[in-house]
Formats: structure tokens, sequence, C-alpha cells
């Protein structure tokens, strides 16, 4: 009887014991636990999966190595710890895991093959995590996806660029280690290897962007889902950061004489000294979000993870070809503009030097001729003759919501719309609740700033540390509802109004963007069909940065 009970658990590929759950895989036996979504379904919650060998020591500064098949059963029962990054806890260089959610396992001869969404998470390329208490999958998994969220190096740790001692990019070069682990392991949690869709917010949309052109990740992943980033603005990738890399040295004491130096030094440079010294990389107040940067790198005899430029690649046809869903919230980085108009300082500085201090807020070139034009025009089209003061702020709000976010969307939109045969869904996320990323100042925290950057993601996650857990009583359900089943759609059917054999809910069908009527959706009380989103606002950079491929 015992013999017939062991073979039995072994058939079945997993094996539930009051919280525990247990998954073969082809690296080893995983044991997980359970969670509950937001309507009582039990997840399947595999957390804290070592996916490449910590890269600490001689591997820092390198590009992620597998992770080391285990014996026995490997603990998956709670998050691994953060990368390091300032002001937030737990952290540790040794941060390479990844999160698995599923509410449907493999039994015997029966494996579900469902979709899976692998969430790439904001940050800047300098902050953020996959864990579980700022990206909890309470909320996706009331649909029928698998979920992965992951940590990948950031700030100099993942983006570090001097030349042939560090060509860069290993953040991402982590991502394509992720998408190669659920290509080869996801099976065996009822996933699809064949039907992998990555969701990107913000940092992790510039990711998309990037994965979609680089030849690494050619073939491991077939949707893409690209909120509020694109690496395809107005802006050049450098094919190094070292002037960065020197000031990072000279920050933590270290020589900058030469590259050699400055990664030496650094090697040997606590993580955490180097993670809470973000703050110091800051050139006009908070400014530029943008420190850390993805790279065009050189050929080193490296395998290169973007040797060219992406619009160049992506006009001439060199890239991914897949169904993607790209757009941003209402209002995005227009928070920026407090911290500038609050400061008498920064606002004196701004007015009277507008062309030195209007590149680092809107991330352009600086220092050159064609700088000095764009500032001007900048500044005449947004601000006319008038002084920049308290009066300026919704113009201000624009201007960095259009820079930042807005415009490189909108770039991709039209690029990947023209030079692929896959359809292209353009949204723009007006639904305001009750919940914020940022407030009103002197609002005690009660009254949002219209729709501001990661506002949508309140409405896929829950975020504990922030929001309250919305269940059914919560007006905010119903965003919860269908912001996660547009996505899970798109996921499974490469649709976001495809509901298959249920009902649609929406009563609207998401027409796919055309460069000609520019159709977008507004997903806000109500999804309404519209068109030509910020046409004026976005034709000034179009032809401040015309492509010049």
């Amino acid at each position: 009887m015992w013999l017939r009970l062991m073979l039995v658990l072994v058939l079945l590929n997993y094996v539930r014991t009051s919280q525990n759950v247990q998954v073969s895989t082809p690296i080893g036996e995983i044991l997980g636990t359970t969670l509950t979504t937001r309507l009582g379904k039990t997840i399947y919650a595999f957390r804290g999966i070592r996916y490449a060998k910590p890269p600490v020591n001689e591997l820092r500064f390198k590009p992620p190595q597998p992770a080391e098949p285990w014996s026995g059963t490997y603990n998956a029962t709670s998050d691994g710890p953060m990368c390091p990054q300032p002001g937030i806890t737990p952290i540790s260089e040794d941060c390479l895991f990844l999160n698995v959610y599923t509410t449907k396992l493999p039994t015997k001869g029966n494996n579900p093959k469902r979709p899976i969404i692998i969430s790439l998470h904001p940050g800047g390329f300098y902050s953020s995590t996959g864990r579980s208490n700022w990206v909890g999958p309470h909320y996706f998994m009331d649909q029928d996806i698998i979920l992965v969220t992951l940590n990948y190096r950031i700030a100099s740790l993942g983006f570090i660029s001097v030349g042939k001692e560090a060509p860069g990019n290993n953040g991402l070069r982590d991502q394509v280690m992720v998408m190669k682990w659920v290509r080869n392991n996801i099976a065996s949690f009822g996933g699809d290897p064949n039907s992998v869709t990555l969701y990107g917010y913000s940092a992790g949309a510039w990711s998309i962007t990037l994965h979609m052109v680089s030849p690494m990740s050619r073939g491991l992943f077939h949707k893409a889902i690209i909120s509020s980033g694109s690496a395809l603005g107005h802006w050049p990738l450098p094919t190094n950061q070292l002037d960065l890399a020197k000031k990072q040295a000279r920050i933590v004491g270290c020589p900058d004489t030469n590259a050699t130096v400055v990664i030496d030094c650094l090697s040997k440079t606590s993580a955490e000294e180097l993670g809470n010294s973000l703050s110091q990389l800051a050139e006009f107040g908070f400014d530029p979000i943008l420190i850390w940067s993805p790279v065009i790198e050189e050929d080193f005899g490296q395998e290169q993870f973007l040797a060219d430029d992406p619009v160049k690649l992506i006009k001439s046809g060199n890239f991914e070809q897949i169904p993607i869903i790209a757009g941003i919230t209402k209002d995005e980085f227009a928070q920026r503009v407090f911290p500038v108009l609050s400061n008498a300082t920064l606002l004196e500085k701004l007015n009277n030097d507008f062309e030195a201090y209007a590149p680092i807020m809107f991330i352009y070139e600086r220092g050159t001729n064609k700088s000095k034009e764009v500032s001007r025009s900048v500044r005449q089209f947004y601000f006319g003759n008038n002084p920049i003061t308290n009066a300026s702020l919704q113009n201000l709000g624009n201007a960095y919501s259009d820079s930042i976010v807005g415009f490189p969307v909108n770039r991709v939109v039209d690029l990947i719309c023209e030079h692929s045969n896959k359809p292209v869904y353009y949204y723009e996320f007006t639904y305001q609740g009750r919940y914020s990323f940022f407030y009103l100042p002197n609002s005690d925290g009660t009254i949002p700033y219209g729709v501001a950057h990661h506002d949508d993601l309140i409405y896929l996650f829950y975020i504990s540390p922030m929001f309250p857990f919305f269940n059914a009583s919560f007006p905010e359900s119903k965003m919860v509802q269908t912001l996660s089943s547009l996505w899970a759609n798109f996921a499974t059917a490469s649709n976001p109004t495809d509901c298959g054999l249920k009902k649609n809910i929406y009563e609207i069908e998401w027409t796919p963007y055309d460069t000609t009527t520019k159709k977008y959706l507004e997903i806000g009380e109500k999804l309404t069909l519209k068109e030509k989103l910020f046409e004026d606002r976005y034709s000034l950079w179009r032809n401040l940065y015309p492509l010049s491929f």
C-alpha cells in the first residue's frame, strides 16, 4: 500500500500538504506554498527561485551565469531579497530570483498549457523589485494565466558600461536568462513555453523595446505589453557610460584614472554603498529621471545584447514582429513639477538658464547647437514668452510627461505599426480612483494628482506596502477586473477584447492602431475608442527629432 501511494505521488507531478505544494522540474524538485486571489482562488506560489548564480565577487559586472542544479528539494516558499537600492529592505547583491504563480498545475496526463506573462518591473533601472509584496499576484491570478515576476540587476551593478572591461546591459541579460528559464521549465508549472507575453512597465517597457531588437532575446517571447516607457525616444543611446562610472567611483572614494582602475575599485566596494549612493548622481533636483541607461555595445568579442540603434533595426525589419499593446497614463511624470516649483533656487535656475537645465529634465542632448534649438522650441511651445511659475504647473507637467514617456511610446507605436504585420493596440489609462502613487501636496495623501506614472499598476498587482486589498466591496474592484482581463485576453489570444467562448464583457472592440486614423483606447470609467492622442504635443517632438534612418 505504501509503495502504491508513493507511485501515485510521483505520477501526479505535484503534491499538496496543507499550505505547501511541490513541483518536479527538469532542474529539480521545487517546494512552494499557497496564496488566495481576490476572488478566492488558490494560488500555487513558488517564490525566490534562483535563476542565475549569485552575481558577486568575480561575477560582479559580468553577464549572468545559469544557476547550478540542486539536490533534494528547493525551498521556494518565500521571496528572495531585492537588488541593492536605497531606502528599502531586504536587499542583497545575491538577488537574481524569480517567482512563479499559477492556479492550475499539471496532473497525470493533463497539462493546462496556460499562457505566461513575465512581468519586468519599473524603477528607472535603479530601483524596484519583483517581490510578492510589491508585485502581488492576487489580482492577475483570477485570470487563467501563469505569472512570472523577477529581480534583475539595477543601477551600477546592472548597467555599468565602460568599454571592454564592462560592455554593459547586464540587467537586460538577466532578463534574457529568465526568459530562457521559462522556456526550459515553465511546462512543469502548467505553462505553455510557446505563449510568452512580456509585460514591462517604465524601465521594464524600455527593456521590452530592446528585447524586440536583440538577437539574444529572439524567439523567447511571443507578445508584448509596453506600458509607460520606450527606448525609442528622442535621445540617442550611448555606447558606454564611462563618465557616469567615473562619477560613481568618485562618490564612493575610488580613483577614476581610467576604465580598468574604476572597475577594479568598484568591484571591491560594498554593494550596499553602491546602491545607497544613487541620490548623489542627481544633477538638477531629482533629475534626470534616467541615470543608468542601456547602451549600444561596442564589439569586444562578447555576445552583444544590442549592437545597433534600435530605431535603425526596426526600420530595416530586423526585429521581433509580434502583437503588442503600448500606452501611457494620462498624467505620467507630471508629478515631477512639484519639487521644481516648490524650490525657489531650482525655479530661478530654470528660468535664467533653461537651455542648460531643460535637457536634464526632459532627457535630450546637451551642449550642442541642436540642444539649444530644441530648448528654445520646447520653452516656446509649453510656456510661450511667460516665466515658469506656479501658474505653469499644467504645462510643465505636460513637458515632463511628453518627453519622458508620451512621445517615446507614441514613436514605438508608429514604428512598429509601420514595419510589422502584427497588430498594435494603443491606449491611454485615464481612470482615477481614490489611490495613487502621487497625491497633491498638503492633501494628507487623500487627493490624487491626476493619473500618475504607475497608477495603472494599482489595479494589476496587490502592492501591499502602499495600498489596500481591493476586494469586491471596493469601487476600484471593477477596474481590477477590467484591466487584468484585457491583459490576460491579449496574452491568450493576441487580442485584448477577444474573450474567447466567454461573453464580451467590454461592449467594445479595441481596434488596432494604424498611422492614418491613429485610434487608441481610453481606459477610464468606461472604455472608449478615440483618435490621435495628444497629436499636437507629440508633433513638436516628432518635428524636433525626425527619424534619421
